[in-house]
């Protein structure tokens, strides 16, 4: 296939790209770099199937003449802002980066007639729900971050245009996502943070802050496995691990793998990190893991793991 990845120079992006091209197929970037990186795909550069286009998705006579001229098979849409702090003092972040691009994605598949797409959502969609362990099917959906909304509207523009053009979408709500190539979240300020002062941490709410963390070879080796055979309309799955991690077992882990014994704690105090974060989360994954999908890191080992590779 000739596919399109819009955000491919992000952080899934990237190595989404690279499972794509292993598998045979031809892969056109679109990034505006807004938190994608150039060293994200510099690998990618001079593979003869790889294509990039430096462009803001918002640009909509500009992303039409490349459906116009790519004539593309499948598209992949993990172009947003997912750095949900900066949207919070922001939210023309979101329906600029998130929720725009999407409409104007679904629109150029509309003109151009392509039918199978795959989405990038996200649990923030479900709101606030205490702990209790969410299926494909729960109600209501009450997104409480301006990140979640714009995903969630997301959604709902995709089942339309699924409906109205016989379009096949697949759409993963997952977790935090970790892993080489990271930009920004937890595991990334917090090693930044020891490497400036390696005696005293601070860490945003109570620390007691838990959610489940699966690392970014796991959700890629999912929507590899799924994309293929897609049912006309559109599929929803959670996908995600069944197990969580504090925010002060990270800072634990990290100070274990940096060897940092004496590292003071101190706390911004309150519930969540900042307004708009869900401090407790977790997942039914009842209807993924019967496609034969699972995840092979728990959460605590995809910290681990990603704090080595990311040091």
């Amino acid at each position: 296939m000739k596919v399109l990845i819009a955000g491919g120079a992000g952080f899934i992006g990237s190595h989404l790209a690279d499972a794509l091209l292993e598998e045979g197929h031809k892969v056109v970037c679109i990034d505006n770099f807004f938190i994608g990186t150039k060293r994200n795909i510099e690998h990618l550069q001079t593979h003869p199937h790889f294509r990039l286009y430096e462009m803001d998705l918002c640009n909509f006579e500009a992303l039409s003449s490349i459906f116009q001229e790519e004539k593309f098979d499948f598209v992949f849409h993990l172009a947003a802002n997912s750095d949900i702090q900066a949207s919070a003092k922001n939210p023309q972040i979101e329906y600029a980066n998130t929720y725009t691009t999407t409409f104007n994605i679904l629109e150029s598949m509309r003109i151009y007639h392509v039918n199978k797409l795959f989405f990038a959502s996200t649990s923030a969609v479900y709101g606030e729900k205490e702990g209790a362990h969410v299926d494909e099917n729960s109600t209501p959906l009450e997104p409480i971050s301006y990140y979640g909304a714009a995903k969630l509207g997301s959604e709902a523009m995709i089942s339309a245009y699924s409906y109205m053009n016989q379009i096949s979408a697949l759409i993963f709500r997952f977790p935090n996502v970790i892993g080489p190539r990271l930009t920004h979240g937890v595991i990334y300020d917090f090693i930044k943070k020891l490497k400036h002062n390696s005696s005293e941490l601070l860490i945003l709410g109570d620390g007691l802050q838990t959610k489940p963390y699966m690392h970014v070879y796991d959700l890629i080796l999912g929507i590899m496995s799924l994309k293929d055979n897609l049912p006309e309309g559109m599929s929803i799955y959670n996908i995600g691990v069944d197990t969580q991690t504090s925010v002060t077992r990270i800072a634990d882990i990290i100070c274990e793998t940096m060897k940092l014994n004496e590292v003071k704690y101190t706390y911004s105090g309150g519930r969540g990190g900042w307004r708009g974060d869900v401090p407790i989360f977790a997942y039914n994954l009842d209807k993924i893991l019967a496609t034969g999908w699972h995840a092979r890191w728990t959460s605590d080992e995809a910290v681990a793991k990603t704090v080595e590779e990311v040091l």
